[in-house]
């Protein structure tokens, strides 16, 4: 049986809705780490669904760091300005700009692995977003300045 205290703690490490994290549980009976992977599966299938999805919306975002050396812009797109003007958009630009800050190699941003967390690509990062907030968001277009 699936108590209220294991939804509420799935949904606190994920942010996924409360019904998508009951249902995650229930088909893996109570297992939390199975259930988080359940949905973390079903984040990427919700992205590839909403890929098609026309963005209108969105922010630019900078981030200059502490030592004046390096700076990046970013536009960061979404389909409604409602997400655009949320907490969480606005979290994942400045995620975005600080892995843009922190690169120093070819590799294309999407496959890079994200300096919070090795084992999450910033295409992982980025389709969570979207499983998250329920629409599509790309990545315009980025530029970092390095003196």
């Amino acid at each position: 049986m699936i108590n209220t205290d294991q939804i509420k703690k799935l949904r606190e490490e994920t942010e996924v809705s409360v019904s998508e994290c009951k249902k995650a549980l229930e088909e893996a009976k109570g297992n939390l780490k199975i259930a988080k992977e359940i949905l973390r599966k079903r984040g990427k299938e919700w992205a590839k669904k909403k890929a098609e999805r026309e963005m209108r919306e969105g922010i630019v975002a900078s981030y200059i760091h502490p030592n004046k050396k390096i700076g990046v812009l970013l536009e960061l797109n979404c389909e409604t300005d409602f997400v655009a003007e949320s907490q969480d958009f606005q979290n994942l630009a400045h995620e975005l700009c600080l892995q843009i800050a922190a690169m120093r190699d070819e590799i294309p941003l999407f496959q890079q692995p994200w300096i919070r967390d090795e084992n999450r690509t910033i295409k992982d990062l980025v389709q969570e977003y979207i499983a998250k907030l329920g629409e599509n968001i790309a990545i315009k277009r980025f530029v970092r300045y390095e003196l």
